[in-house]
């Protein structure tokens, strides 16, 4: 190989680095209460995984889930906000970058209540869904996790 093909090369390997970071490095806004505890476990999985947050602490969930589409049948504990989606409750971060990966034509993704064993939570044994959610507020099954 020749000398002058190596800088080419490991700019194209930098290049394809700094992409991957700016890809996992999504904003995110995430809107909770300031008394809860496993929010702030759930933030961490997602800084864990490389997304940027802002944390908004406000005891006001309902007008912003409401602003979003978020049912009270869909609701959790925490509501975040990236990439033009919404992301209810402890969904994991895995399902998050997937739905930014495939931008699909939905409203968001959500775990109704709080299961045990989904991210933030982390007391294994409860199985759990996470459902998109559509721009007419329908859910279909988007994952499953054994618990």
């Amino acid at each position: 190989m020749s000398i002058r093909k190596i800088p080419a090369l490991w700019l194209a390997l930098v290049a394809g680095v700094t992409s991957l970071s700016a890809l996992a490095a999504e904003p995110m806004t995430v809107y909770k209460s300031q008394y809860c505890g496993c929010c702030e476990q759930w933030i961490k999985h997602m800084q864990d995984n490389g997304f940027e947050l802002k944390v908004v602490n406000t005891e006001q969930l309902e007008p912003i889930k409401q602003q979003h589409g978020v049912t009270p049948q869909l609701a959790s504990c925490h509501t975040a906000l990236v990439g033009g989606y919404v992301v209810e409750g402890h969904v994991p971060a895995a399902d998050v970058q997937r739905m930014l990966d495939k931008k699909p034509a939905i409203r968001g993704l959500t775990i109704p209540g709080m299961p045990q064993s989904a991210p933030g939570m982390d007391i294994p044994g409860q199985p759990y869904q996470v459902l998109a959610i559509d721009e007419a507020g329908q859910t279909a099954l988007w994952a499953s996790y054994p618990g």
